[in-house]
C-alpha cells in the first residue's frame, strides 16, 4: 500500500477523532441535561439533512478542484467551525444554550454542525483518493484499512466522549476537538501526492460549477442495476434513522453516560476487526452479494436484540452490527471505484450521499416525537403494555425496543426483495469499467 495513503489515513484519523468525539458528546450533553428524546432526534436528523443536502456540492468541489485542496479547505472549514462552537459555549449561559426555543441553542448546534459536516467532503476525497493512489487489485483492501480507520476512531471517540461528559464537562469537549482540528490541518500540509489535473467546470457542456448531479445520473444510469444499490443503500438509512434518533436514549435508559460511552469504545473493537478483515482478505469477486448478505444478517440481528432489556443483548447486537458495517460499506465503495471513471467519482459518491442520508432525517425527526407520544406511553401503561407486556416488557424503554424489532423487521423484507430482483441479476452480470486510471480486472458483482 502506498506510503502517501497511509499518511492520509493516519490523518483522517485525527479528523474523524476530531467530529465524531464532538458530536457524540454534544448528543449526550443535551440529552443528559435535558431528557429529550425529540431534542437528541433534532440533532442526529440535522446532521444527516446536512450531509445530505452538501454531498452534491461536496462532490463536485472534489472533482473539480485537486484532491488535496478538498482535503485541506474540510479541515480549514472545521477548525473555523469549531473555533466559532466554543467561543458560544464559553459566552452563553446553558439555560439558553439547552432550550430549543433559544437562537444561541440553534447557533451552538449549526457551528458544530458545519465542522462535523464538512468532514463529510474529507470522506468523499478519500474515496477518490483510493482510484487515485492505489492499484486496482489492492483498492479492496484499502477500502478496508479506511473502515479500520473508522472503527478506530469511532472506538476512541466513543470512550473518551462519555468520559469528558461525565468528569469534565461540555467545554472541554470543544476546546479538545479544536485544538486536534488545528493539528490535522497542519498535518495535511506535510502530505503532497501527484494528481491528474481536474476536470473543468464546465465539461465541455453547459453544466452547473458548483452542484452537477446531472453527471452523477448519467454515470450511474451507464452501469446497470447500480440505481438499485444507491436505493437500497437509502432504504437501508431511512431505517437506520430509527437508531440514530433513538439508541443513546435506549442506552442511557440501561447504563450510565460514563458506562455507555465505554461500552461503544469496547464494540467498537468489531468495526476495527471487520476492517482489518477486508484489509486483510479482500473482499473476493463478487462484492454486490457481499452487501445484500451483510444487510440481512444485520436486519436480522436488529430485529431480535431488543426483545429483552439487556444490554448484554443490546452489545451482542451491536458487535454483530458494526463488525458487518465496514463490510458492507467497502464493499460499496469497491463496485463504485470499478464501475465509475475517476473523473466522475467524486460527484457519484457526493449524490450517493445525498440519497442515502436524504431518508434518515425524515426518520429522525419523525421517530423521536413518535416514539415520545406513541411507542413510549404505548409500552408503558397502554394497549401495548396489555397485550404484549408479559413477555415483551413495560415501560419507556420498551417502547423504544419495539420500534428497533419493527425496522429489523422491515429492513429483512427489503433486503429479500432487492436479493431477488432484476437489477442485482444484472449489476453482477454487468463488465468493469475501464475508464478509471486502473482499469478494473473483475466484473463489479
Amino acid at each position: 500500500m502506498p506510503v502517501v495513503f497511509r499518511r492520509l489515513l493516519a490523518n483522517t484519523l485525527v479528523a474523524g477523532v476530531t467530529s465524531s468525539f464532538l458530536w457524540f458528546a454534544l448528543t449526550f450533553w443535551v440529552y443528559l441535561e435535558t431528557r429529550s428524546v425529540v431534542a437528541t432526534g433534532v440533532i442526529g436528523g440535522a446532521f444527516a439533512i446536512a450531509s445530505a443536502a452538501f454531498g452534491p456540492f461536496f462532490g463536485t468541489y472534489v472533482d473539480r478542484h485537486p484532491k488535496h485542496t478538498a482535503l485541506v479547505a474540510a479541515s480549514a472549514v472545521s477548525a473555523f467551525s469549531f473555533a466559532v462552537a466554543t467561543i458560544v459555549f464559553a459566552f452563553v449561559g446553558s439555560d439558553q444554550l439547552l432550550r430549543l426555543t433559544s437562537p444561541w441553542f440553534w447557533v451552538l448546534i449549526a457551528a458544530t454542525l458545519v465542522g462535523s459536516v464538512a468532514g463529510q467532503m474529507r470522506g468523499i476525497a478519500l474515496s477518490t483518493c483510493v482510484t487515485l493512489l492505489v492499484p486496482e487489485d489492492q483498492r479492496d483492501r484499502a477500502n478496508g484499512m479506511v473502515g479500520t480507520v473508522t472503527g478506530v476512531s469511532f472506538a476512541i471517540t466513543s470512550v473518551f466522549s462519555g468520559i469528558v461528559i461525565g468528569n469534565l464537562g461540555m467545554g472541554w469537549a470543544y476546546y479538545i476537538a479544536l485544538g486536534l482540528t488545528l493539528v490535522a490541518l497542519a498535518h495535511l500540509q506535510t502530505i503532497a501526492f501527484d494528481e491528474p489535473d481536474p476536470e473543468p467546470a464546465a465539461d465541455g457542456e453547459d453544466r452547473p460549477a458548483w452542484v452537477d448531479l446531472g453527471c452523477a445520473l448519467e454515470a450511474i444510469r451507464a452501469v446497470p442495476g447500480l440505481a438499485m444499490l444507491i436505493a437500497l443503500a437509502a432504504c437501508n438509512n431511512l431505517l437506520g434513522g430509527v437508531f440514530l434518533a433513538l439508541m443513546d436514549a435506549y442506552g442511557l435508559e440501561l447504563v450510565s453516560v460514563e458506562a455507555w460511552g465505554l461500552l461503544w469504545g469496547l464494540i467498537s473493537l468489531a468495526f476495527i476487526a471487520g476492517g482489518l478483515a477486508v484489509a486483510r482478505f479482500g473482499l473476493g469477486s463478487r462484492p454486490v452479494r457481499l452487501i445484500l448478505l451483510g444487510n440481512l444478517i444485520n436486519w436480522t440481528v436488529c430485529s431480535v436484540f431488543a426483545l429483552r432489556s439487556s444490554i448484554v443483548l443490546v452489545t451482542v447486537g451491536m458487535i454483530v452490527w458494526l463488525a458487518l458495517v465496514p463490510v458492507i460499506e467497502a464493499a460499496e465503495q469497491t463496485v463504485l471505484q470499478r464501475a465509475i471513471p475517476y473523473e466522475r467519482q467524486g460527484r457519484v459518491f457526493g449524490f450517493a450521499q445525498l440519497v442515502e442520508n436524504a431518508a434518515s432525517p425524515f426518520t429522525a425527526f419523525l421517530i423521536a416525537p413518535i416514539a415520545e407520544v406513541v411507542f413510549m406511553p404505548f409500552m408503558t401503561d397502554g394497549s401495548g403494555a396489555d397485550w404484549i407486556g408479559d413477555w415483551f416488557g413495560t415501560g419507556p424503554a420498551r417502547g423504544i425496543a419495539l420500534m428497533f424489532t419493527l425496522a429489523g423487521l422491515i429492513g429483512v423484507a427489503v433486503t429479500l426483495l432487492a436479493w431477488n430482483s432484476k437489477s442485482y441479476r444484472r449489476l453482477t452480470a454487468a463488465p468493469p469499467s475501464t475508464s478509471s486510471p486502473a482499469p478494473a480486472s473483475s466484473p463489479v458483482g
